[in-house]
């Protein structure tokens, strides 16, 4: 029997591409980059959940609302799929 922690392939591909997954990693992202701009301004490794709590109080509502806009902006530019006519003339 497999273990809880290796999902069957389909599973796996299934989550990586859920939106709400997507918006985990791009979060994640901005902490991290929160990580190493404010350690190179303190001179040392301020760790992760420094970074993150720091991030949350300071720049979260703020990126969240920017990322919301942007993912509007993107939805509402691509071009709409139109059905195929498929009856043939």
């Amino acid at each position: 029997m497999p273990s809880p922690l290796q999902q069957p392939e389909p599973s796996r591909d299934f989550v990586k591409q859920s939106s709400l997954y997507q918006e985990f990693l791009a979060e994640r992202e901005e902490i991290l980059r929160h990580k190493w701009i404010e350690s190179e301004r303190l001179g040392y490794d301020i760790g992760f959940e420094r970074a993150l709590l720091d991030w949350i109080r300071k720049h979260r509502d703020a990126w969240r609302i920017a990322r919301r806009n942007q993912m509007t902006q993107i939805s509402t530019s691509a071009p709409e799929k139109q059905p195929q006519d498929t009856a043939q003339k």
